[in-house]
């Protein structure tokens, strides 16, 4: 569109959340692993809709601050309508983290106006700046067995891991260690153990490659078995240089930040305070788990995990509670 031939600047990865509510756990983590975020927002639809709210919540909660604005579906509205629902859009973002983001009216239908969606996204979210050097851990989003039924023994392959390195840098031959890893066989139920194993093979873009950086979604072949990664089984852990990623753990003593009301919901309702005996729906980093509140003093909640995550000590926890049978963001955690 700018008329004449383009260039190749950059590669990049999108990670499509769902809008639904039902799926708001998968939105959160997919969430862990952006570093900027176009909010996609309907013009023939007031806003904001229950799950805008929501998204944008979230977006603050992970604390992604370079955020593009897509108002679709222009095709479907007149100008005036347009208009109103622009200024609508701009008066949802104000006083959030989203104030300062640009709006661009689109047809993702009739493809109008994307060079200029582009283009907003090549100024507004740029590649983040990061040490290579720093030990290598990645978020596994996705896990599966590449293997087709009857595949002879001699020609199985390990399973895959995909996600997106946010430390460091991974390479075809780096022994790596995954945590929580898979529970034990051995001793209690709720206890489990890490999974050591060799990168294979690296792909992304959509070719193979010897080194994977930050940034970007990466399969990473491996030697596991692959009946542990089948059906992503291993999604949530986390996987990195040996002996260097973060405690497992199976208790969280959260700072508990409320919102005021909940979001999510068309009734503004208000965000009644975290009590002792609550399930809470935790979301650490892209593994979501269970927490039963054992103990608050403050603001400060002691949950056990039906799931151990690991996780880094001041790391932003996404919390969630059930309401009318569905699960709410109600705020965020900070990992003491």
């Amino acid at each position: 569109r700018c008329g004449s031939k383009g260039e190749f600047v950059r590669a990049l990865s999108f990670v499509d959340a769902p809008g639904h509510e039902a799926l708001m756990a998968t939105m959160l983590s997919g969430a862990a692993v952006m570093d900027g975020v176009v909010l996609v927002i309907a013009a023939d639809e007031p806003c904001p809709q229950p799950q805008t709210r929501e998204h944008l919540a979230a977006i603050e909660i992970i604390g992604i601050d370079k955020v593009v604005i897509a108002q679709n579906k222009i095709d479907l509205v007149d100008k005036k309508r347009a208009l109103e629902n622009y200024e609508e859009i701009r008066r949802f973002v104000e006083d959030t983290i989203a104030k300062d983001a640009p709006i661009i009216p689109i047809s993702a239908q009739n493809n109008v106006n994307i060079d200029l969606l582009l283009y907003a996204i090549e100024k507004y979210i740029p590649t983040p700046k990061r040490d290579p050097s720093k030990p290598a851990r990645m978020h596994i989003v996705r896990s599966f067995d590449v293997n087709k039924p009857g595949t002879p023994a001699e020609k199985i392959v390990g399973g895959v891991i995909g996600g997106s390195i946010f430390q460091g840098k991974f390479r075809v031959g780096d022994e790596i260690e995954i945590r929580p890893g898979i529970p034990s066989p051995r001793g209690r139920a709720a206890t489990y153990e890490p999974l050591f194993t060799e990168i294979t093979s690296l792909h992304a873009g959509g070719r193979s490659v010897e080194e994977a950086y930050c940034g970007g979604l990466v399969g990473v072949g491996t030697l596991l078995d692959p009946s542990l990664t089948k059906a992503d089984g291993l999604i949530g852990n986390v996987a990195g240089e040996p002996d260097t990623l973060p405690p497992t753990r199976y208790e969280l003593s959260l700072d508990i930040n409320l919102f005021e009301r909940v979001v999510g919901t068309k009734e503004m309702t208000e965000v009644k305070k975290v009590t002792r005996g609550e399930t809470l729906l935790l979301d650490v980093g892209t593994a979501p788990t269970i927490g039963v509140v054992e103990s608050i003093r403050e603001d400060i909640a002691d949950l056990r995990l039906s799931r151990p995550v690991c996780a880094e000590e001041s790391s932003r926890v996404a919390v969630s509670r059930k309401i009318m049978g569905r699960w709410r963001l109600i705020g965020f955690g900070i990992i003491k």
